[in-house]
């Protein structure tokens, strides 16, 4: 069961990751995908290293050890750079309900980098049974169309390469065990994503002259770098640091659904019975993963065992003690 604190985290990244479908496919209209993501994390990690500078003290801020600049590799480059690369480069390829769907696969495969690279996070049955009924119900909310589904192979392959990247990244994260704090960690972290972000876009030829520079471009840049940058990676890492790989990633279950009630409540998208059917069958996947198993035996009344016998009772079991046969 997650304490009250990694619930709020929870709630709070899958809130904001679920906001960034929106604000990415509004921002593909103005920006080339990667030089949208590199002036995304360009803008975060200002905020970002501005901020533990001024609160964090020079002990807590400075990476000391070898886990402490491998957690640092693996939440820039992985968990940040190389995910968020793949996930805006493959939005243009595919609609954002199969983007969705495809990039939820995450929480399906972090248990399958757990199982191999650490020794304290394995998938319970009952585990599995809820993360299949969540994917059901992610299923169910996106309702893609078939026809969509079977076409756009290249964007399906580089969203679903992202998704494999996040969970290996957010598992190594938990492998390194760096003694930073998540929030330093990140702040270190996004320059790398950026540098990534940057390198990739001028091998992929992107141009800054591309970039339409309007009032709905500043707001989708300010959206992602600030609040699905800034305060989204402060919760999600600090949710994996509380609640491990495996359930911190079960965020990206309910991110379509962020996605969907978004679209509906900004794009003026309707929402069928299908997908109100998607979200009960999400939270029945929370249920029986969140639920804890019941000793029946626990629950039923016991026999006192101490109870002091009367003197009848005594001497009628203290009679055998002294017969003899003949």
């Amino acid at each position: 069961m997650l304490s009250r604190r990694s619930a709020v985290f929870f709630a709070l990244s899958s809130l904001l990751f679920g906001g960034t479908f929106v604000a990415t496919k509004a921002g593909l209209a103005y920006f080339p995908p990667l030089l949208f993501v590199a002036f995304r994390f360009d803008v975060a990690a200002v905020v970002m290293l501005t901020y533990v500078g001024l609160t964090s003290s020079r002990s807590d801020l400075l990476p000391r050890t070898r886990s402490d600049v491998a957690g640092i590799l693996a939440t820039g480059v992985l968990a940040i750079g190389l995910t968020n690369a793949l996930l805006f480069v493959g939005q243009q390829y595919v609609s954002s309900a199969v983007a969705s769907i495809i990039y939820s696969l995450n929480p399906i495969m972090t248990p399958v980098f757990a199982a191999l690279l650490l020794s304290d996070e394995r998938l319970s049955p009952r585990g599995a049974a809820g993360m299949g009924l969540g994917l059901l119900g992610v299923g169910l909310v996106v309702s893609p169309d078939p026809a969509n589904l079977l076409g756009g192979a290249l964007g399906k392959g580089i969203l679903f390469t992202g998704a494999v990247t996040a969970a290996l990244g957010a598992v190594l994260i938990r492998r390194a065990d760096s003694d930073l704090s998540s929030t330093v960690r990140v702040a270190w972290g996004l320059p790398f994503g950026a540098a990534l972000c940057h390198l990739l876009a001028w091998s992929g030829g992107e141009s800054m002259a591309a970039i339409s520079w309007t009032s709905e471009a500043v707001l989708a840049l300010t959206y992602v770098s600030i609040f699905a940058g800034v305060f989204a990676y402060i919760a999600y890492f600090s949710l994996l640091d509380t609640a491990g790989a495996i359930r911190a990633n079960l965020i990206f279950y309910v991110v379509p659904v962020v996605s969907t009630l978004g679209g509906w409540a900004l794009l003026d998208e309707t929402i069928g019975g299908v997908a109100i059917v998607g979200f009960l069958t999400i939270f029945a996947g929370f249920a029986v993963l969140g639920s804890k198993s019941i000793d029946i035996r626990s629950r039923l009344p016991t026999v006192p065992t101490d109870v002091p016998l009367s003197e009848e009772e005594s001497a009628v079991r203290e009679e055998p003690r002294g017969y003899r046969s003949d």
